[in-house]
């Protein structure tokens, strides 16, 4: 399942570079997480690492995008496939 910022965040400015997948960006208003680029770190990391910087704990999985571990692996290498991401 891809990662959801809340309303709760401070824009910060911590998990915007430790993606490995450049999923953050600054929003109109809070950082957002692209679906389509997030892995939840499988692949990279035990654990994603916006979450584990998050000071507020302002990061949800994201309902409207249900995936397995299996489906973020594979997302994963079509993304390094691309050239999106190491």
């Amino acid at each position: 399942m891809a990662l959801k910022i809340n309303e709760l965040c401070v824009n910060c400015d911590v998990c915007e570079p430790v993606c490995p997948n450049k999923a953050i960006s600054m929003g109109p208003e809070i950082y957002v997480i692209d679906p389509g680029l997030c892995t939840e770190c499988v692949g990279h990391f035990d654990e994603p690492q916006c979450v584990a910087v998050c000071p507020v704990e302002c990061i949800d999985p994201d309902p409207e995008h249900p995936e397995s571990e299996e489906q973020l692996l594979a997302k994963l290498f079509r993304l390094r496939a691309q050239g999106v991401t190491e």
